[in-house]
């Protein structure tokens, strides 16, 4: 059996100045290192967290969602590039009206780009895969990543191909946790899905 468990990270600057996210490197917010440390100590007194691993995007909010966690288990944080938020290339550094403004091409299909040097859907889905497929041949892990990445990283464990996302959507929240249980029959049990309640206990 093997349990997997993710955080969508929590508050960052860019939720509140109304800047894009994506490749960014934004730190928390002070409301953010607080929801972190509230998540990693309700999931440590509910959960045995002992001999997971943990993987957190190597962008700057991640990484300070994960800290809390790495501290309180005494283990690393491994740096994972391919968990990072999808690329929307030319928008990235500019803001959210910035990217509505200028947007060349809505997306109705995986394959749709909103600007030349962005990634579709499907470029961040084959980024991602095989990050997925190394890890269910490993142990239980806590993987810290964004809301659109996890959307897709939710969809591989069930089952979904790529062309899916044209008609699903999982619903992530700062902070939201999920967990995941693969049993030894291969049976894939989703006990919790975007749980926002760990960053208010």
């Amino acid at each position: 059996m093997q349990t997997i468990i993710t955080i969508q990270h929590t508050e960052s600057v860019h939720h509140t100045n109304g800047m894009i996210g994506s490749w960014t490197d934004w730190d928390l917010t002070e409301k953010g290192k607080t929801e972190a440390k509230t998540i990693a100590d309700a999931l440590t007194k509910e959960i045995d967290l002992t001999g997971f691993d943990l993987y957190s995007s190597d962008l700057k909010r991640a990484i300070q969602t994960a800290a809390p966690l790495a501290e309180i288990l005494e283990i690393t944080i491994q740096k994972e590039k391919r968990l990072r938020e999808r690329n929307l290339g030319e928008a990235c550094g500019k803001s959210v009206k910035w990217l509505k403004d200028n947007i060349i091409k809505h997306e109705e299909s995986v394959e749709d780009k909103l600007f030349p040097s962005a990634e579709s859907k499907r470029d961040s889905w084959e980024r991602l895969s095989p990050f997925y497929n190394e890890l269910i041949e490993k142990g239980d892990a806590l993987i810290v990543a964004h809301g659109d990445i996890l959307t897709q990283f939710h969809s591989m464990f069930l089952g979904y191909e790529v062309e899916h996302l044209d008609q699903l959507t999982f619903s992530g929240k700062t902070g939201g946790v999920s967990q995941i249980t693969i049993m030894d029959s291969g049976k894939v049990v989703i006990n919790k899905i975007n749980d926002g309640s760990y960053k208010k206990n």
